[in-house]
């Protein structure tokens, strides 16, 4: 197996497909599931709330066949920035990956301080006379703690990886044997009055809620691609393991929503001074096998969250650098640790945006947090990522695709569907908060420092387009050659297949 990644970008291929796809599911699963199902049920309002999970798992699917296809035939550091900037450099130059970047590193992050809430909720179970500013504190410690843990080598990174998502298969498993232990189908499948009605307005408000949500707990699939030039055989193992982990969280999420839901009745979970609100795992469990039991698994749950930020911020801090490499953004991003070969500018940045977000969502609520980074990540990554497909089939036909999407175009327009569902409700579900304003904002500013950027840097439109074509014209990664030799899709200006076009 080769080792060495390339002696440009200096990662190194190291993580195989069982840890990958450990990597993903406990990204995927982590604190999500446990704290978003009275979420869920409140969107739909009753136990029919099981439609946003299957809802989810349907676009996730879509979109991680995109993921598949690109991750597979574009292997670099960064994921969606080194799709991006494939795709659309021959008519906006390097804007779109800028643009790309520049909302990841709010993104990410926000996302990973959802998890840090999940985990100070359900310390409020062991911990119930914890104040606000002792569980605000709890997260920040939870924070630095974890980044702590990432300031290592990745293959003691991805074997920790392994341990942790041991923890998580068997948090999640013993809270479905516990709801199935004492499951009641009348209190599972007894809906109300119209509670599934096509013609309604309110099934659809409530529909594209829970799809946002059930999207949210999915989301994690795609941390392997952003991982790309660690992975050994990438084109074999991005694809398998996007949709192993996919697949089975969907298996993992329908046992877990359905047994809960028939273990305590749903109206409990809108009930804000109700355990089961803020800590249904934590009820479950109580109800079945009693306090002690609860309280066991309960720090398993502790653990599942801190697993899930942990390999999301293994994957984001990722992001910036191929950008710095390629001079897309701050250059100091661009540095690896020197002994430890992880990029450190990236791991504290996104450390210091998750624990303001953090904050944020303690003080303001999780459903928010889950708004302001879905609306944002929707509109530069998701629905770019759909096109990216289609521009890259037919700008570079001839590029290496060691797995092609099933049944293409059909995902990519689910997929198209459901990001415009999820954004075009997005004010609608948040009333009062503007997630699309804000993100919309945050784009025209990205928009304005990339004007800024590419002046000073002599960029399109200020000057010639840089046509980056390494991937088309590099070496097979999944090739078995010497420990040492280059191999294609590093970072770095004027690479192979780099040429310059006058606009």
């Amino acid at each position: 197996m080769p080792e060495l990644l390339d002696e440009q970008a200096g990662f190194v291929r190291r993580i195989g497909l069982f840890q990958a796809t450990a990597i993903n599911m406990s990204q995927m699963c982590g604190i999500g599931p446990f704290v978003t199902i009275p979420l869920m049920v409140a969107a739909f309002g009753g136990p029919q709330a099981v439609l946003g999970f299957l809802a989810g798992a349907v676009l996730a699917l879509a979109d991680g066949l995109i993921w598949a296809e690109l991750g597979a035939s574009l292997p670099g550091a960064g994921g969606s920035y080194v799709y991006l900037r494939q795709a659309f450099q021959y008519r906006t130059g390097k804007l779109m990956p800028f643009l790309f970047v520049w909302t990841a590193m709010l993104f990410i992050p926000l996302g990973m301080s959802t998890g840090v809430i999940g985990f100070v909720q359900y310390l409020g179970y062991l911990w119930p006379e914890m104040t606000q500013g002792q569980g605000d504190l709890v997260g920040l410690v939870v924070t630095v703690g974890i980044v702590v843990l990432l300031w290592r080598r990745v293959e003691n990174v991805a074997r920790l990886t392994v341990v942790l998502w041991t923890v998580m298969i068997a948090a999640v498993a013993l809270v479905i044997v516990a709801a199935f232990t004492h499951f009641s189908p009348e209190r599972a499948f007894t809906y109300p009055a119209h509670a599934i009605e096509l013609t309604s307005g309110h099934f659809w408000a409530g529909f594209a809620a829970g799809l946002t949500i059930g999207i949210y707990d999915y989301l994690g699939y795609n941390t392997v691609a952003y991982m790309g030039a660690e992975i050994r055989r990438p084109g074999r193992t991005v694809p398998r393991a996007v949709i192993t982990s996919i697949l089975g969280i969907m298996t993992v999420y329908l046992l877990l929503q359905i047994g809960t839901l028939g273990v305590v009745h749903w109206q409990d979970m809108l009930d804000p001074h109700s355990t089961a609100s803020t800590s249904v795992a934590s009820a479950v469990l109580e109800k079945a096998w009693g306090r002690g039991a609860a309280e066991a698994v309960t720090v398993l749950i502790l653990i599942t969250a801190v697993a899930s930020v942990f390999t999301g911020l293994l994957g984001g801090s990722r992001v910036p650098y191929d950008a710095a490499r390629d001079r897309v953004f701050f250059r100091r991003y661009g540095t690896l640790h020197p002994r430890h070969r992880f990029p450190v500018l990236g791991l504290l940045t996104m450390g210091g945006v998750m624990a303001a977000g953090f904050l944020l969502g303690r003080h303001t609520d999780l459903a928010t947090v889950i708004q302001l980074l879905t609306t944002v990540m929707v509109i530069v990554q998701s629905l770019a990522q759909v096109a990216a497909v289609t521009v890259l089939r037919r700008r570079q036909p001839g590029l290496r695709r060691p797995y092609r999407m099933w049944l293409y175009p059909l995902p990519s327009i689910v997929a198209l569907a459901g990001w415009l569902v999820i954004y075009g409700w997005a004010d609608r579900n948040a009333p009062g908060r503007h997630p699309i304003e804000w993100s919309l904002a945050w784009v025209a500013a990205g928009v304005a420092a990339f004007v800024l950027w590419a002046r000073r840097e002599k960029e399109w439109p200020f000057g010639p387009k840089r046509i980056d074509e390494r991937y088309l014209h590099g070496a097979d990664p999944d090739a078995e050659r010497p420990p040492g030799r280059a191999q294609g899709g590093g970072g770095g200006e004027g690479g192979e297949g780099t040429v310059e076009t006058a606009g």
